[in-house]
């Protein structure tokens, strides 16, 4: 393989906004070709924006997006750009649109790869829109062949799943029908610790086949999910020798080297390689920049969240002034006659270390009044639950009369704990437009709260103190919706809890092995998975919320609401 220099075009994409994105590519290609770069490479449906649902059933949408790619076909003169985007397929029957990657060099679109394995787990449903491709597809650039593939098409290796998901392997196809480089155009959203297994896939396949990898991701929040960039390169002996920024866009130039430099140990090439984050540092980054482009792409400036002093709300609050800016926050406080002095004081302090705006609203005074009304309505005193629900949804009415009132999004505080078992109240505390927090487990907010209060948090550092109190940290967890209540009244500890949340809703193991497998109580395995299915009713009607674990309670779960399964056999 001769040498060649290659750009990969992390891009940020707005779903359905063809023209705004064709810019975006437009200006990327000007940026690789002043590069001195032969290729650059934009990930899956870059036109389009991933995921497009049912925008992809509007004939409007496809046809902007051929005519697109052949007006930016037109302006690749000296320069190769691989486009991911949608088109209308060749075959008489069947849906009509394929999930391709257009190869656009010398003013025309000269060739066309079309995804082969279309996935239908988790969030993905591409058999709804999309026609399969031939595995086998190869174009060729400077006298190199080129292996293109989309996403999924890469994911299928025998040796890294314990079951694969299809018959085919487009990869090992493209290697035996004579690919040198293999390019990947992707749209890979964000989990916990996934792109640590990318990298392993990639090494193991590269240097299993003897092929160099690209691999370009998208990055940016559209909807529920959240793209990580981390765009990367792999040579043939596995090794990363180049690797985009997470998080961001960026436009990695990578110098891929010739047959003789590979054989020449003394000529070494340098490109650019940027350490990904993990742990609580990508989770933060993933929840503000999905924050961030919820906002931004839905219109929204600025936000309001309820500031309770728990660990929850201020979490959310940290992420709401990372990802707008303290000036786009407002924390509206909503003390009952059950609210601690502490926990008024806990979300002063924390408004006060973030520079938001800060509101106190007593909800006393409607408090008494609906207690009146419906005591009458009910003929007498209200039962306890209904007493609960009563203060958490006078206080959505609020919160949702603040964001009405100011066109600030109302950012929903729940963790996944709490939806996972009911343990939130229609129309009051499930209000909102996003729901920060809603695949973060309650373990994982505590992870999270002692995180951001060190300099590993970029805001932290930016302010120059700790940012949530430390009584909200180390005071055991209370919805104070009644005198003395704390969290594990109802519930297990969260530890054990989320374990289980974890097993059942993640791994889909049944309650009879996490009993054998963690040696919890029987019972409280039982009622927790029970708490969960019976739940379901609630969490269709929760706002959409920011996807970071491998099964979130969102468009990827879709559980029936009127069932009767029992767990307990």
């Amino acid at each position: 393989m001769p040498a060649m220099r290659i750009a990969l075009a992390q891009i940020n994409p707005t779903v359905g906004d063809v023209s705004g994105n064709a810019a975006i590519i437009d200006a990327a290609i000007a940026r690789a070709a002043d590069a001195k770069a032969d290729l650059v490479v934009f990930p899956e449906l870059a036109l389009v924006g991933y995921p497009p649902k049912d925008l992809l059933l509007k004939p409007d949408v496809v046809d902007r997006c051929e005519q697109a790619i052949t007006d930016i076909a037109t302006r690749c003169n000296g320069i190769t750009a691989v486009i991911g985007y949608p088109c209308r397929s060749d075959r008489p029957r069947g849906l009509g649109l394929y999930n391709a990657a257009a190869v656009c060099r010398d003013g025309n679109l000269a060739h066309r790869h079309v995804k082969h394995l279309l996935p239908t787990y988790d969030v993905f449903d591409e058999s709804r829109y999309f026609e399969p491709g031939p595995p086998v597809d190869l174009t060729e650039l400077h006298g190199t062949k080129l292996g293109i593939s989309v996403c999924e098409d890469l994911w299928n290796d025998a040796d890294m799943f314990n079951r694969q998901l299809y018959h085919d392997n487009p990869i090992d196809d493209l290697a035996a029908a004579g690919a040198e480089l293999f390019i990947n155009c992707s749209a890979s959203p964000f989990v916990v610790r996934k792109h640590a297994f990318r990298l392993q896939l990639f090494a193991h396949t590269a240097k299993r086949l003897g092929i160099p990898i690209v691999y370009v991701n998208q990055v940016g929040g559209n909807d529920e999910l959240v793209f990580d960039g981390n765009s990367c390169v792999v040579d043939a002996s596995g090794n990363v020798i180049a690797h985009a920024k997470d998080f961001e866009e960026d436009l990695l130039i990578v110098d891929m080297p010739g047959a003789d430099k590979i054989q020449n140990q003394k000529s070494k090439i340098e490109n650019r390689r940027e350490s990904p984050r993990d742990g609580m540092a990508a989770v933060y980054a993933a929840l503000v920049l999905g924050l961030r482009d919820y906002c931004r792409k839905c219109g929204f400036g600025k936000v309001v969240v309820g500031l309770s002093g728990g660990i929850d709300s201020a979490v959310t609050a940290v992420i709401g002034a990372a990802a707008l800016g303290a000036a786009n926050v407002t924390g509206v406080s909503m003390p009952s006659r059950y609210s601690s002095d502490h926990s008024r004081s806990d979300a002063q302090v924390l408004a006060e270390n973030l520079g938001v705006a800060y509101h106190t609203v007593p909800i006393e005074p409607a408090h008494v009044a609906m207690d009146g009304m419906l005591r009458d309505l009910f003929g007498g005193e209200l039962t306890d639950i209904t007493a609960q629900n009563v203060q958490a949804r006078l206080r959505g009415i609020i919160l949702m009369g603040y964001s009405n009132q100011h066109g600030a999004m109302l950012m929903t505080t729940g963790n996944k704990s709490e939806l996972a078992v009911g343990y939130c109240t229609l129309y009051g505390d499930m209000a909102g437009g996003l729901a920060v927090l809603s695949d973060v487990p309650k373990t994982m907010v505590y992870e999270l709260a002692r995180w951001m209060n060190t300099d590993a948090c970029p805001l932290r550092v930016e302010l120059g103190h700790d940012l949530i109190p430390g009584g909200t940290i180390t005071k055991p967890p209370s919805a104070e919706l009644k005198p003395d209540q704390v969290d594990q009244d109802s519930l297990p500890p969260y530890d054990v809890l989320d374990d289980i949340i974890e097993r059942y809703v993640e791994r889909h193991d049944p309650a009879k092995k996490i009993i054998a497998d963690t040696g919890f109580d029987a019972e409280t395995v039982l009622r927790v998975v029970t708490m969960i299915d019976r739940n379901e009713y609630k969490r269709k009607q929760t706002p959409p919320g920011l996807k970071i674990t491998g099964r979130a309670f969102g468009f990827g779960r879709r559980m029936p609401i009127a069932q009767r399964w029992n767990p307990r056999g």
